[in-house]
C-alpha cells in the first residue's frame, strides 16, 4: 500500500465550498478522508445545495474513500465521537482541515458592526472556538501518528478590515491558534499552520463571477485572480508531503505563495498570484515562550 493510500485526513466544514473541494482533492491522492458537516441526504436542504454524502462519494470517485459524518461543530460531544471513531476505525489521524465556520447572513453587509445583529459573532463559535474543539480532540491521535499536519483555512482579514470586527477577530484568533498550538506540538513531530486564502471560487460566490459586469466592479481584480477549492486541497497536500513542513510550522501562509513555490497551478494552468502587496503580509510569530 501506497504511502497516500494510507493517509488519513479529516476535512470539517466539507459539504460544500472550500471544504468539499479540499477533500475531493486530498482524495484524488489516494488519501481516506472523513468529510464532516451538517448538511446530510434527507435531511433540511441547504440553500447551496451539498451534503457529506455527496462529497464522501466524490472522494472517492477521485480515487481516495471517503467516509461521510454529519457533524454539527457547535456540539463537541458530536465533535468528540468523530474522533473517537476516526481513532477507532483508523488509528491514525495525518491531516485535519479545520475548515468548518459560520458564514452570517450579513457578514458583507454595509456599515458598522453595531447597525448589524449580534448573529455575526457565531463566527466566533462555529469556525475560531470549533477549531479550537476539533484540534483538541484529535490531538492525541495526531501526536501517535506523528508527521502529521493541522490546517486552518484562514484569510486576509485577520490583519486588514474585512467584513467588520467579528470576522476579523476570528480569523486573528484562529492564525494565532496556529502559532500557539504549533509551540505545544513541536516536539511531536506535528506541524499547525494558517493558511491564508484569496478569492475562493465556490457556490456562495459564484454569483459574482456570472454578473456581466463582474471584472468591472469593486471585487473584479480578486475575481480575475480567484482560486479554486482543488488547487488549496493540493496545496495542503504539498504541505504534508513537504521537507520544510516542520519549518513552517507555527506560521500563517499564503495559499497562492505556496502554490507557487510547490508549481501547483489551476486546471487551465493558471497561477493565481498573493494579495500581499493589496491586503497586507501574514503576521509573524513570536519566538517568545512564556509558560
Amino acid at each position: 500500500m501506497n504511502e497516500s493510500r494510507e493517509r488519513v485526513v479529516v476535512v470539517t466544514g466539507a459539504s460544500r465550498g472550500v471544504g468539499k473541494g479540499v477533500a475531493i482533492a486530498l482524495g484524488a491522492s489516494g488519501a481516506t478522508v472523513y468529510v464532516s458537516g451538517r448538511s446530510q441526504e434527507g435531511g433540511k436542504k441547504h440553500p447551496l445545495g451539498g451534503t457529506v454524502q455527496a462529497t464522501a462519494t466524490a472522494v472517492t470517485e477521485a480515487g481516495g474513500l471517503g467516509i461521510a459524518v454529519t457533524c454539527d461543530h457547535s456540539d463537541d460531544e458530536q465533535v468528540r465521537q468523530l474522533f473517537e471513531r476516526v481513532g477507532d476505525e483508523q488509528g491514525r489521524l495525518d491531516i485535519l482541515v479545520n475548515n468548518a465556520t459560520a458564514v452570517p447572513r450579513e457578514l458583507a453587509k454595509p456599515g458598522p458592526f453595531w447597525e448589524k445583529s449580534l448573529d455575526l459573532l457565531r463566527i466566533l463559535d462555529v469556525g475560531q472556538r470549533s477549531h479550537y474543539v476539533a484540534s483538541y480532540f484529535a490531538a492525541p491521535i495526531l501526536v501517535r501518528t506523528g508527521g502529521s499536519l493541522v490546517v486552518f483555512t484562514s484569510s486576509y482579514g485577520g490583519r486588514c478590515y474585512m467584513h467588520g470586527p467579528a470576522y476579523g477577530a476570528g480569523k486573528a484568533g484562529v492564525d494565532k491558534m496556529a502559532m500557539d498550538m504549533a509551540v505545544d506540538f513541536r516536539d511531536h513531530d506535528v506541524a499547525a499552520m494558517s493558511l491564508w486564502l484569496g478569492f475562493v471560487r465556490t457556490e456562495r460566490n459564484e454569483p459574482l463571477f456570472q454578473h456581466p459586469d463582474a471584472l468591472n466592479g469593486p471585487y473584479g481584480r480578486f475575481l480575475a485572480n480567484a482560486e479554486s477549492p482543488d488547487l488549496i486541497g493540493r496545496v495542503i497536500e504539498a504541505l504534508h508531503r513537504d521537507p520544510k513542513r516542520m519549518e513552517r510550522s507555527g506560521h500563517v501562509l499564503i495559499v497562492a505563495e505556496l502554490a507557487a513555490e510547490f508549481s501547483v497551478r489551476e486546471a487551465d494552468g493558471r497561477q493565481p498570484t498573493s494579495n500581499r502587496e493589496v491586503l497586507g503580509a501574514p503576521p509573524e510569530p513570536s519566538s517568545v515562550i512564556v509558560r
